[in-house]
């Protein structure tokens, strides 16, 4: 058995469909700090991980490819992807370095949950595809009372 045959994964995992396995790579793993936990190169595909954070990625025309409807550009309207990490700056840092845009700018926001607030720092990029990723890192709690 593999380590991937023996290790739990998480419950949901998107799969993206991409126009290029490449260039998808290159923005997940080059910029974002994911890293490739399997693959399958002649079915353009690549299963990668950053943490808990799972993603398939699957170059759209290359293996099976399960499309609804028509695919426009961008890719995935009406969803963001949130992804937690440590911090967002080294990533904030390594986007703007690859002079990748950013779709929102970091902010510090404060969202109800119950009888308290969860602080996050935040911001929002697309990938070469379009879709929305929204990276955000923990600040703390506090008391809505």
């Amino acid at each position: 058995m593999t380590s991937a045959e023996t290790t739990p994964g998480p419950d949901l995992v998107p799969e993206l469909l991409v126009t290029s396995l490449d260039k998808s790579l290159d923005f997940w793993c080059g910029l974002c700090g994911f890293e490739v936990f399997y693959d399958r190169p002649d079915d353009g595909f690549a299963y990668i991980t950053r943490g808990r954070a799972h993603i398939m990625l699957e170059q759209r025309g290359a293996g099976r490819n399960w499309i609804p409807a028509a695919l426009e550009q961008p890719f995935g309207r009406g969803i963001n992807f949130q992804i937690t990490v440590a911090s967002i700056q080294p990533l904030e840092h390594a986007l703007r370095a690859a002079r990748w845009p950013l779709f929102m700018e970091p902010e510090t926001k404060w969202y109800r949950t119950g009888g308290s607030e969860a602080g996050v720092a935040q911001f929002l990029v697309q990938d070469p595809d379009g879709y929305l990723i929204r990276f955000q890192a923990s600040i703390g709690r506090r008391s809505t009372a």
